[in-house]
This record gives C-alpha cells, sequence and structure tokens, in this order.
C-alpha cells in the first residue's frame, strides 16, 4: 500500500510540475521591458490566424484535464472551465481576443485554483466521479465547438473569396 501511496504522490508531483510549467509559458513567460508585466505564449500564438488559437485552446485544455488527478471540488472544477471557455471563447475575437488572451491569463487563474486547493485540500470535498466525467466532457466540447466554428469561419471565408474571385 505505501508503495502505491509513494507512486501515486510521484505522479502528482510530475503532474503538478508539469501544470505549473505549461501554465508559465502560456501566461507569463515574457517579461515586457520597462514594466512589471508578463505575458505568455498564447497571447502571441493567437496572432497566427485560426492555429495559433487552436493550439492555445489545445494546450489550455490539456491543462484542465491534467488538474482532474488532483480530487478537486466541484465548484473549483467548474470554475476551471469557465476560465477555460471564457479564454477560448473571447480569444477568437481578432486583435481584443490576443489582448484579452494577454490580460486574462486562464491557465495562470486555473493554476492558482489548483494551488489553493493543495494547500487546504481538507476543507473541500473532492468531485464525485459523475462531475468528474462531466468536466472532461465539457473540455472536450469546448475544443469541439470551437474547431467546429473556427471551421465553419473557414469555409464561409473560403467561400466569400471563390465568389469575389
Amino acid at each position: 500500500m505505501s508503495r502505491q501511496r509513494d507512486s501515486r504522490a510521484l505522479a502528482d508531483a510530475s503532474a503538478l510540475q508539469r501544470i505549473r510549467t505549461l501554465a508559465y509559458l502560456l501566461d507569463d513567460a515574457i517579461p515586457i521591458p520597462g514594466t512589471p508585466y508578463r505575458i505568455g505564449l498564447d497571447p502571441i500564438m493567437g496572432l497566427i490566424p485560426g492555429g495559433g488559437d487552436v493550439v492555445g485552446l489545445f494546450l489550455s485544455a490539456y491543462l484542465v484535464l491534467e488538474c482532474l488527478r488532483f480530487r478537486l471540488p466541484t465548484e473549483t472544477l467548474f470554475r476551471m472551465v469557465g476560465n477555460l471557455a471564457l479564454d477560448s471563447i473571447l480569444g477568437l475575437l481578432p486583435g481584443m481576443g490576443d489582448f484579452f488572451d494577454a490580460v486574462w491569463k486562464s491557465n495562470a487563474r486555473n493554476l492558482a485554483l489548483l494551488e489553493a486547493h493543495l494547500a487546504n485540500p481538507a476543507q473541500s470535498e473532492a468531485a464525485d466521479r459523475q462531475t468528474v466525467a462531466l468536466i472532461a466532457i465539457a473540455v472536450v466540447a469546448i475544443v469541439g465547438g470551437i474547431l467546429l466554428l473556427m471551421a465553419s469561419l473557414l469555409r464561409a471565408l473560403l467561400a466569400a473569396l471563390t465568389a469575389v474571385g
């Protein structure tokens, strides 16, 4: 039993390090000279038309899915999915979406939620399996919905370009 517990603790520590590294890279890796403010790769990737936002979405979704292993309370999981959804949807807006990504920092917010739980895990009850499954489905649905939206917009753009040409 102790070996299994040690193995789980090691896996959780490894997952936590991956989450911290990814959140840092996506939201805080690059200092803005002359200011105390930092941005990450997420708003920069968003400048790449279409593909950049999708890559950022996949990485942010992975971060939320990785957090599921920490037996978070239902409220925390819903807040994480809300951060992901808000960032993904508003991040699609040309120009303003990239600014929003730089300011909102959903990955750093989700990391803070996870670390707050890990600092006081006894103060909350872990979500049940059905809720965790619902959260996983919601994350996949958000990713799928954004991909469908992007495909529809691309199709409409191509149709408009072929009608003009």
